[in-house]
């Protein structure tokens, strides 16, 4: 169980500070819920959630190592590039619902590397995976910046660097 004052990761929503725990009573059954504030909305939304609700994935931040290995992780290969986009997309997208945050950083790593690649050709990567990208890099490289005391934006930049480095490396090689 988290404490009121704990950033969470809340799927669907992101990064979310527990405003409170209170106890709501519906048709009689009393049960234990959070009050979640969506970090990056200007407290526009509210979200009461049950304290054992199931059907939703909610994590504690990753630690600062935790944060430093997934970064580092941008150097090596990403998921498999899977051809088929509806496949793609629905594989993804489990991937990202499971909550895994090592597996969730390799869809990123791939469809970083595959928008430039197609950039390199004067293309672009679908809209869905343009969406998948953003959605993915909304929730976790924010987390990442939190974990390691820094920005969105540095995080945005290391990783790009990580993966220009080597991509780099790779035609030299060819």
């Amino acid at each position: 169980m988290f404490n009121k004052g704990d950033l969470i990761v809340y799927s669907g929503h992101g990064i979310c500070k527990i405003e409170d725990i209170c106890d709501i009573n519906i048709a009689g059954n009393t049960k234990a819920y959070y009050v979640l504030q969506p970090l990056n909305n200007d407290h526009q939304l509210t979200i009461r959630t049950p304290v054992d609700n199931n059907k939703v994935t909610m994590s504690s931040l990753m630690q600062k190592d935790q944060a430093e290995e997934i970064l580092d992780s941008f150097q090596f290969p990403g998921a498999n590039w899977i051809e088929n986009n509806h496949l793609r997309i629905q594989t993804y997208n489990n991937i990202v619902k499971s909550g895994n945050r090592r597996e969730i950083a390799k869809i990123a790593n791939t469809l970083i590397r595959k928008k430039h690649e197609l950039e390199l050709k004067e293309r672009k990567i679908s809209e869905q995976d343009k969406q998948l990208l953003t959605s993915i890099k909304s929730v976790l490289f924010k987390e990442m910046a939190l974990s390691l005391h820094t920005t969105y934006e540095t995080i945005s930049n290391e990783v790009n660097r990580l993966l220009l480095n080597k991509t780099e490396e790779q035609t030299e090689l060819n």
